[in-house]
């Protein structure tokens, strides 16, 4: 499927992906995430998720099912994931199991935080800015099935994947400030992949505001103090 800025697209890995993928083309949804990040690290992922602009995932998934149904393709299981702040669910989503392919649905969505909570206010939101409000940029990127090409938002996606770095979107002191639990998951996932952090982030990270921010905005129970 060539390259994106230097990394070689590692094909689909199964027939079932391929053929999970060529029943949901038609309506052109993009694919973001890891699954995004892991193919063009070539490493296996099979948990897909399916971002849509014109519809909730609970109502794309409900469409999906009925239009599988009419063919005699039955979905394996079909879920209402309900939101869940705690465990940084901020929005209603579905997940599904087509073909043996796990599937979650979720709309495009940015999130504007009040200063005492970790909760957004939840909005319908451009391609752009679901990019930018993602936890990091190798998190954030998105495939179009339609043009078969990676599409890098925030320019900085592609990027640090090839430099083996880990950086926010936005600027870290915002990123974390929001949701100060990014904090642990951005250094989960440098530990995970072997990055270096910006130094954005580790000024971040130190920053007295973002430790009263963990304080006041996430329970002593989810940060393991």
């Amino acid at each position: 499927m060539g390259t994106a800025g230097g990394l070689e697209w590692n094909p689909l890995s199964s027939p079932q992906e391929c053929d999970t993928l060529r029943i949901i083309t038609p309506s052109r949804p993009p694919l973001a995430g890891g699954w995004v990040r892991d193919k063009l690290l070539g490493i296996d992922s099979h948990d897909i998720d399916v971002v849509l602009d014109t519809m909730s995932g609970v109502d794309f998934a409900s469409h999906l099912t009925t239009f599988l149904g009419s063919r005699n393709m039955p979905v394996d299981h079909l879920a209402r994931i309900a939101a869940n702040p705690d465990r940084s669910k901020h929005l209603e989503t579905a997940t599904g199991r087509v073909l043996g392919v796990e599937l979650d649905f979720v709309r495009l969505r940015t999130e504007r935080y009040a200063e005492d909570s970790r909760v957004p206010v939840v909005e319908e939101a451009t391609p752009e800015e679901d990019a930018e409000r993602r936890d990091i940029t190798i998190n954030s990127m998105f495939y179009n099935l339609h043009s078969r090409k990676v599409e890098d938002f925030t320019g900085k996606g592609v990027r640090d994947l090839l430099r083996h770095h880990i950086e926010t979107p936005l600027p870290a002191l915002q990123t974390f400030l929001d949701d100060p639990l990014r904090v642990l998951r951005v250094v989960r996932f440098a530990s995970r992949f072997g990055y270096s952090l910006h130094g954005d982030i580790r000024a971040a990270a130190r920053d007295a505001r973002v430790r009263d921010a963990l304080m006041r905005k996430i329970s002593r129970e989810r940060v393991g103090v």
